[in-house]
């Protein structure tokens, strides 16, 4: 596994013009992956809607999104592509979500993920997401269920730019 260099590591909103990559990122990480026209329509016409890219070196490695409504933040989604999964992307990324949700006044963060995503859920595990429920029958590929998992946000060790103690 090749040594993650943080200086090479950039995040910026997505733009219309990253959904191709994104949607071959998609296809890679879910067995029900959402359309292009899902994502244009998630950044044109959703208000609600914040999603972000992670750059390696000026590639993109990854993505998240997630609904702002009011004081909780909703994940949608966060993959990382395949040959940098294992590197600890999703966890910076998701770090960032958190720092970005908190900034737009978010006190939780809520997120479902399948049963059987045992990586996924020692990743949410580690940040601070505890389960509360289950969605049966939630996944239509397979009527897998999905573990329903929340997190309070920091607000005093979130906020964007400061170090952490």
């Amino acid at each position: 596994m090749e040594q993650l260099d943080k200086s090479k590591l950039r995040y910026r909103a997505m733009t219309a013009s990253d959904i191709e990559q994104i949607t071959v990122i998609e296809q890679e990480a879910f067995t029900e992956p959402w359309t292009a026209e899902a994502f244009l329509n998630e950044l044109v016409n959703n208000l609600f809607a914040k999603y972000m890219i992670a750059e390696y070196a000026g590639e993109i490695v990854g993505y998240g999104g997630m609904w702002i409504i009011i004081d909780e933040a909703h994940v949608t989604n966060i993959a990382i592509r395949s040959g940098f999964r294992g590197m600890g992307f999703g966890h910076l990324l998701l770090t960032e979500m958190k720092k970005t949700a908190s900034c737009f006044g978010a006190l939780r963060m809520t997120l479902e993920v399948r049963v059987s995503n045992d990586v996924a859920q020692r990743l949410y595990a580690k940040h601070g997401f505890e389960a509360s429920g289950i969605r049966p029958n939630y996944y239509s590929d397979n009527n897998e269920d999905a573990v329903i998992m929340w997190a309070e946000l920091d607000q005093e060790r979130m906020k964007i730019g400061e170090k952490k103690p």
